[in-house]
């Protein structure tokens, strides 16, 4: 049998990140081909409650390792507790999010432990010989690449955010959790988080929300966007922007949503004024429903969107925050 599949969780402010499952599911998935077992590494502080939300989406097992200097992610503690363990028990695949946590982690794990690095993947499969294979975009997502493990183990993979299905939720399903030594002392971790502080203006992470509502060129200016956040208010939504947007200075770059940004996959993607180009179809077409907003009866958004509306946006988002507010509020 080889080697266990690990499955990194990443959490912040004792909530587990929707990558975590994504992960998971991938993990499940890689562990019963191999006919091995799939293993959450759990790392924090007073964390060990999360475990049963893991279990829900069909953990079985879980490594805790705890310890107040791992209370906040930072990479110094988190690489040695993990170069340690994955010298102790080999596994044989370790998955984890290719987010700011992962694309600083993955790849000081593989330079300590000299082993493959699979980046920002978006699909997995194994070969004839069992070899790990994974695909990535590059170029901006003008291209893909298909990469292929070797013998060395570890091989460590980060998975792009919001591209994989979640597994299915159960909340009979239980599973063990081992509680591992995590030995650290300050000397060990060059940086410690204190605390985090949000930006001005952003309520939710666009990978976390169930809803988007998202503007293109066609808002004509970054003072425009606020219509967009009060609708977002009224639904309990994040918002989030195409790249000629945020190109243009109207919304940061961590509202970008697009190959080149990040990767949604909301109940509800409300796109306004966005025209459609192919590097952000890549990163929302997966939504489960599109409501597209735009004067251009041609644009390329209505033909991936549920909904469309050829119109003036200035004219239907307000309207669509009004009506949405009587209903919600009857």
């Amino acid at each position: 049998m080889a080697g266990e599949i690990w499955v990194l969780a990443e959490h912040k402010e004792k909530k587990l990140k929707r990558v975590s499952f994504e992960s998971l599911g991938q993990g499940l998935t890689l562990a019963e081909k191999l006919n091995t077992d799939c293993v959450v590494l759990l790392l924090g502080h007073d964390v060990e409650n999360l475990a049963a939300e893991l279990f829900h989406y069909g953990a079985k097992k879980v490594y805790l390792l705890q310890n107040p200097l791992l209370k906040n992610y930072a990479p110094d503690g988190y690489t040695a507790v993990l170069t340690k363990l994955i010298k102790e028990r080999k596994p044989e695949i370790l998955l984890m999010g290719a987010t700011f946590q992962g694309k600083g982690l993955a790849p000081k794990l593989s330079t300590r432990l000299n082993t493959p690095l699979f980046v920002d993947c978006i699909e997995f499969s194994l070969n004839n010989e069992g070899k790990l294979e994974a695909v990535r975009p590059v170029y901006a997502g003008k291209a893909l690449m298909k990469v292929t493990g070797n013998d060395t183990l570890p091989q460590i993979v980060s998975i792009r955010p919001g591209v994989m299905t979640l597994p299915e939720k159960d909340e009979s399903l239980t599973g063990n959790i081992e509680k591992i030594p995590a030995e650290l002392d300050s000397q060990d971790v060059g940086t410690i988080v204190k605390e985090f502080v949000q930006d001005a203006g952003v309520k939710l992470d666009l990978t976390e929300a169930r809803i988007i509502v998202s503007g293109g060129r066609g808002m004509k200016g970054p003072e425009n966007f606020k219509i967009l956040e009060e609708l977002a208010d009224v639904l309990g939504a994040a918002v989030g922007a195409s790249r000629a947007a945020v190109d243009a200075g109207w919304r940061d770059h961590s509202a970008q949503v697009g190959q080149t940004g990040k990767t949604v996959i909301p109940e509800l993607y409300i796109a306004c004024g966005i025209s459609g180009a192919v590097q952000h179809l890549a990163g929302m077409s997966t939504s489960k429903y599109i409501v597209a907003v735009n004067k251009d009866l041609d644009a390329n958004i209505f033909k991936i969107s549920d909904y469309g509306i050829v119109s003036d946006l200035f004219e239907v988002v307000p309207l669509l925050t009004k009506e949405f507010k009587e209903l919600l509020s009857s």
